[in-house]
């Protein structure tokens, strides 16, 4: 019996999340899993109302379930980086989610703006470092509000942090049919930090003689990602880098809509969200695409080693998206979300 943590918070959050519950329900059911939710009421609202992005009693109580089902966090009317640092940066950091994984996946029936490239070309992974870099907070004001002001941003890298990441990439690299990982960084500019991700890379790289490796400035990689795709299997990069190439990996693979993402712990309780914000501009109004949603449930299953039940939810999507019948996946589509939970329920049944 799984112990599922439910975090709708904002926006659009809880109406993606009920789809992908939805869907959810039908697979465990199918194929004999057992969970059980607990949904918390944490976000904007519960800001606004008490004061309170995340209590210290409700995350002792995130730290004992088995994972995180999280919906889109902002809330129009909380000052930004209020609930992004509060409540998922600080989930990220405290349970320690080291590694933010991201599938670029571009699925048949789903459009890339990239012309000539299709399924064969757009099928990565990018493992990004999750609880480190500029990411990590430190830094401070001087003169603050002055024409002297000065400010600093400092990005911590340490070697644990590094070489774990590093690690699981090429770990991850090794499942795969390419069995190939290319680190991405800026180390002819960026020369302290990014010199240890290079070193670490190359000896964490002589215990996998199996695995190809490359490297790519980060610049280049965002050029490559749109010209060719297909040169990447396994990318692995730090936590701001991974951040930006990760939504332009979104728009090649056919847009927030599609794209899932996972904050995992491999020791401790690991977080699933799809990559989109909260749209509070669309609240309520049943039009945003759930399917980022529903194929993070997908990975959630995956993770708690259900690979049969994460499987089935990922070829219901996959046929959902070729079937034609979601339109192209805008809030225009004419497809409610609703009604594309409902369908991709039923492919699973």
């Amino acid at each position: 019996m799984y112990r599922i943590a439910v975090l709708p918070c904002d926006g659009i959050g809880p109406e993606v999340i009920a789809e992908g519950l939805k869907v959810l329900d039908v697979a465990a059911r199918k194929h004999g899993v057992q969970y059980e939710t607990v949904e918390y009421d944490l976000g904007g609202e519960r800001y606004l109302r008490t004061g309170e992005v995340l209590p210290d009693s409700v995350l002792d109580e995130l730290r004992e379930v088995d994972a995180i089902y999280l919906g889109a966090v902002g809330h129009p009317d909380v000052k930004a980086g209020i609930l992004e640092k509060g409540l998922l940066l600080r989930l990220r950091f405290e349970l320690d989610q080291y590694i933010n994984l991201r599938p670029i996946k571009l699925y048949p029936g789903v459009e890339t703006p990239i012309k000539g490239k299709g399924p064969d070309e757009i099928d990565f992974v990018v493992v990004r470092e999750n609880t480190e870099g500029l990411y990590a907070g430190v830094g401070g004001s001087l003169r603050k509000g002055t024409p002297d002001e000065v400010s600093t941003q400092e990005a911590i890298y340490t070697r644990m942090g590094v070489e774990r990441c590093i690690r699981y990439a090429f770990d991850l690299a090794q499942t795969r049919e390419e069995k190939s990982l290319t680190l991405v960084d800026k180390s002819n500019v960026l020369t302290y930090g990014h010199d240890l991700w290079q070193r670490a890379f190359a000896e964490v790289a002589e215990e996998y003689p199996e695995v190809k490796t490359d490297h790519a400035y980060v610049d280049a990689a965002c050029m490559w990602m749109v010209k060719n795709p297909e040169w990447f299997d396994v990318v692995v990069t730090c936590n701001m880098f991974g951040d930006i190439i990760t939504d332009l990996g979104a728009m090649i693979q056919g847009g927030m809509g599609v794209a899932a993402s996972g904050n995992i712990n491999p020791e401790g309780v690991s977080m699933f969200e799809p990559i989109h914000g909260s749209a509070p501009k669309y609240t309520g109004q049943n039009v945003i695409c759930p399917i980022a949603a529903i194929a993070a449930a997908g990975m959630m299953m995956e993770h708690l080693g259900e690979e049969e039940c994460g499987k089935a939810i990922e070829d219901a999507v996959i046929a959902a998206l070729a079937s034609g019948k979601l339109g192209d996946l805008s809030t225009k589509s004419g497809v409610s979300t609703t009604e594309t939970g409902d369908l991709v329920a039923s492919l699973v049944e």
